[in-house]
């Protein structure tokens, strides 16, 4: 989780990025979104988050059929899976030939955007290793978050799942960590494989045991208190 004294050093892991910004401004290839519009990102470019928080989706590609109206029908029914969040200050990219359809959106509003190709990264040798550390850090991350989705119990990938948000991106508050920006139900389930009524429903339990409460805009948070024995029991679901 983030500390107050490492906050603003965690946001701005480029130690070239006013230089970055500056170039990225001169070059129109700097953007700022608002809440929730869609990121027009296409493979074969790096994109960097200045400020504010991307929302990253995908819509599996489940029709191996030849039939296009009704590939076409799958589509527009097929349902959007959450697969994580990129901060202030790091980079994401769509993968080429993916399974998935990927997206990104702006998660807050006055979220800035910076892009380039991956060669302009020649001109910052320096800047281009931090680029690879990130990236390795967040693979790291994703290996965490396919061990949590591995449990078999929802209420514990629910938990394993927002811990993971909060030590990532939480930010301190009055008491314990909190996701500076909301999550609803629907995306927390379609990240962890479950439905909304079964979130929701889930999301009561675990304030029930004090180990999340909400504050706000319905920030999610864990208490102080919580941060301990999420590391030292199991959560039994009835």
């Amino acid at each position: 989780m983030n500390s107050s004294s490492s906050a603003s050093e965690a946001s701005r892991p480029f130690l070239t990025w006013q230089r970055i910004i500056d170039w990225a401004q001169e070059h129109y290839r700097y953007r700022t979104f608002s809440k929730d519009e869609r990121i027009p990102a296409r493979t074969g470019l790096l994109y960097l988050v200045q400020r504010g928080a991307i929302r990253l989706v995908g819509t599996a590609q489940v029709s191996a059929s030849n039939d296009k109206s009704a590939s076409k029908l799958l589509n527009q029914t097929a349902d959007e899976t959450f697969l994580g969040f990129v901060g202030a200050g790091q980079p994401f990219e769509i993968v080429a030939q993916s399974p998935f359809t990927l997206q990104a959106y702006s998660h807050i509003d006055q979220t800035s955007v910076v892009w380039m190709y991956w060669h302009d990264l020649d001109n910052w040798p320096h800047f281009r290793r931090e680029v690879l550390d990130a990236f390795r850090y967040q693979h790291q991350r994703k290996l965490l978050w396919l061990s949590t989705l591995g449990q078999r119990r929802t209420i514990d990938r629910l938990l394993g799942f927002l811990t993971l948000l909060i030590e990532e991106f939480g930010e301190p508050c009055s008491n314990g960590y909190c996701l500076p920006f909301p999550l609803t139900h629907a995306q927390i389930g379609s990240a962890i494989g479950s439905t909304r009524v079964t979130v929701t429903r889930l999301m009561g339990k675990l304030r029930q045991r004090e180990l999340i409460c909400t504050k706000g805009d319905n920030l999610i948070c864990l208490p102080s208190q919580a941060i301990e024995i999420l590391h030292h029991s199991t959560i039994v679901e009835r």
